[in-house]
């Protein structure tokens, strides 16, 4: 029986003292017998972490009381054993790292589209003004071989730095269609979004990202399995470790 909670949550939300909160959070998460990863940055946090269901919801009940914290939203799935070794906190440059200084989501999101209603834009084969839609996968390639869209686009990123260069290669082709990035949590669909609209593109963050969509509407329109970035390797449409990796 499962009865590992996995949770991923990332929030935009500005962070002046990351360094002295690092021992506090890694400290609290390490008392509580979780393990995974916490990343803070100047922009925000995102983490990664499994254990205990109780454990790991008094984590983000105790994070969420901080009022920068406040917004943060999990994405909870399951496993027979705990998917990470340890326990690590790290202070980086970036939550994820674009190197365009510019891109400050924290300042004001690029607009959402719910999993549902993405849904039904595929469905229909239009979105609700009768326009071309384009799913735009912002991951690396080698997370893209693992499962995708049916018909995304995918530009072959390495490193999500390449995204600046590879949307203005592309500029053209999306040029008066309605474009949805995604990616697997949001984090880096949220800030290619915001990049797009700067640069002119119709362009919407796929709201949850993957796993927010397997949650709430399942794999239509999907084909294979999810990336993640913990010992379970991959996830199918119903959340669950994929047969040929589960323990």
């Amino acid at each position: 029986m499962a009865s590992v909670l996995n949770i991923s949550a990332y929030l935009f939300t500005r962070i002046a003292d990351a360094a002295e909160l690092k021992p506090v959070l890694r400290d609290r998460a390490v008392a509580a017998g979780l393990k995974g990863t916490i990343l803070l940055a100047e922009e925000g946090i995102n983490l990664f972490l499994a254990g205990d269901a109780d454990a790991v919801r008094d984590f983000v009940d105790a994070l969420r009381a901080d009022p920068r914290f406040a917004g943060l939203r999990t994405k909870e799935s399951w496993s027979e054993t705990q998917p990470f070794g340890r326990m690590l906190v790290k202070v980086k440059r970036e939550i994820i790292r674009m190197d365009h200084p510019a891109i400050r989501p924290e300042s004001g999101r690029a607009p959402s589209v719910a999993p549902a209603t993405l849904r039904r834009w595929l469905d229909q084969g239009r979105d609700d003004e009768g326009r071309e839609v384009v799913l735009l996968d912002t991951r690396n390639a080698f997370e893209v071989d693992y499962g995708s869209f049916v018909g995304a686009l995918d530009w072959r990123l390495e490193r999500f730095t390449q995204f600046p260069d590879a949307a203005a290669a592309a500029a053209a082709d999306l040029d008066g269609k309605t474009v949805v990035s995604y990616c697997t949590g949001g984090i880096r669909c949220e800030k290619a979004a915001i990049y797009l609209r700067e640069s002119g593109v119709d362009a919407y963050q796929l709201d949850g990202g993957i796993l927010g969509y397997f949650e709430q509407v399942g794999g239509n329109h999907w084909s294979g399995d999810c990336f993640v970035f913990d010992e379970r390797e991959a996830l199918t449409p119903g959340l669950a470790p994929r047969p040929e990796v589960r323990a």
